[in-house]
């Protein structure tokens, strides 16, 4: 057990570490109010210029960007934030890296409630489906099991929202705005996976999925964090053409980033599409 915690404690200063630098790496000094000087071998940033805004030695800080051992407090996260002009996204996915709470957090559910299938079923014609923070797919009601492809049919260690989007051809058709629907997702998993560091399940997909796929593997690569939220999205069904749904998640438990996701009809059109698919599930 304390060999295990101590490897997780040292992958998790090694994101750390991988992450700070893709994020200093971003920041021109214009948009700091550093004068340009000369030409620089790397982008963004030098080590020196962070610490110097942040407050902070400039040794201490590139061993923090080394991943070594070393304790930084809430006022030293919050400066290295400003100074790397984080969003509120990247800002609890540095804190939860570096291990400490963040302070302008929130918590969520505690309990899942009992009879969530007989929910799911009760929310038809409206797709819908349980997830974790994985992306995994626990539970669903018929119209999401069949809508794009069948869930039944597949192998449960391919019910994965984020291997089908990759790595499943009809799956990937559905979603529109691709580049941007990828990035998205592939920075939802990196945020989520700082709770979750010495859990082998989160590192053996992304593996599989780097195995699988080049363009998840470019997109890992980038150290993007993003959030999800409701909201509206554009699923292009194979027979129905595109699909106008608001997107809707209710928590179940924040600790396991299980969540009930709901996809209601944002137009007439839409509501009468569902309701065929819905005639055709079972």
């Amino acid at each position: 057990m304390t060999e295990a915690i101590a490897d997780a404690g040292r992958a998790r200063r090694l994101e750390l570490a991988a992450f700070l630098r893709s994020r200093r790496e971003r920041i021109s000094p214009e948009q700091v109010g550093l004068p340009p000087v000369g030409r620089r071998r790397t982008p963004g940033l030098r080590r020196e210029e962070v610490a110097q805004l942040a407050g902070v030695g400039v040794t201490w800080y590139t061993w923090l960007e080394q991943g070594r051992d070393i304790h930084a407090s809430d006022q030293v996260l919050e400066a290295i934030g400003r100074t790397l002009r984080f969003d509120r996204h990247e800002r609890a996915h540095l804190f939860r890296l570096a291990g400490l709470p963040d302070p302008d957090g929130t918590s969520g559910c505690d309990t899942i409630p009992r009879d969530m299938q007989l929910i799911l079923d009760q929310l038809r014609p409206f797709p819908a489906t349980i997830v974790n923070a994985r992306n995994d797919i626990l539970a669903y009601n018929r119209v999401y099991g069949t809508w794009i492809i069948d869930l039944d049919a597949l192998p449960y260690d391919e019910r994965n929202t984020l291997w089908l989007a990759f790595t499943h051809p009809a799956w990937r058709a559905t979603i529109v705005n691709w580049e941007d629907a990828a990035a998205r997702m592939v920075g939802q998993y990196r945020a989520s996976m700082a709770d979750h560091m010495a859990e082998p399940a989160w590192k053996c997909l992304v593996n599989r999925l780097q195995e699988a796929s080049p363009e998840f593997a470019a997109v890992w690569d980038r150290h993007d964090v993003t959030w999800q939220g409701s909201r509206t999205k554009q699923v292009l069904h194979p027979e129905h053409g595109v699909l106008d749904v608001d997107y809707s998640q209710l928590w179940l438990d924040r600790r396991l980033g299980t969540r009930l996701l709901a996809y209601a009809p944002a137009t007439e059109e839409t509501r009468l599409k569902l309701a065929k698919l819905d005639a055709n599930a079972d």
